[in-house]
């Protein structure tokens, strides 16, 4: 609430686009993106029923008020991308996935995967240009 407030005041407003996500829920979307590209299309941007963030309820995707690519690759040149990549951290908040980490992250870009780890590590994650992963020290299992 206080991450959507800022940039609200900032003259961003935002809007979820999902948040948490039940198993059934993710193993619908999982096969549905299984039927339209492909298993190993699909594990590049979704993950497996019972590996998901959303499934934790730490994860959100995030969109502009005005409906326009949300969890979508354009979304990543919108003004809302731009804010948050500049002040999610500050409200404890890390784009999970950032570009050029896929073969760290096991997923694609994804300005819009905001996922919450407290604002003293997204900080620290945001500071130094980590993944979740790095900062950790360890490989965090992605989905095979």
């Amino acid at each position: 609430e206080k991450l959507f407030a800022a940039a609200e005041k900032d003259g961003v407003p935002l809007a979820g686009v999902s948040g948490f996500r039940s198993e059934a829920t993710q193993k619908a979307l999982f096969e549905s993106y299984v039927k339209r590209d492909g298993e190993e299309a699909a594990r590049k941007y979704s993950a497996v029923p019972g590996s998901s963030e959303h499934q934790t309820g730490l994860a959100m995707d995030v969109t502009g008020i005005n409906g326009k690519c949300p969890a979508e690759d354009c979304f990543a040149g919108t003004k809302e991308a731009k804010w948050l990549a500049d002040h999610a951290a500050e409200y404890g908040f890390i784009i999970r996935y950032p570009k050029g980490k896929d073969d760290i992250t096991g997923y694609q870009y994804e300005p819009w995967h905001l996922r919450y780890v407290g604002t003293k590590m997204a900080k620290e994650i945001a500071d130094k240009g980590l993944t979740l992963e790095e900062y950790l020290g360890e490989a965090v299992p992605v989905s095979k």
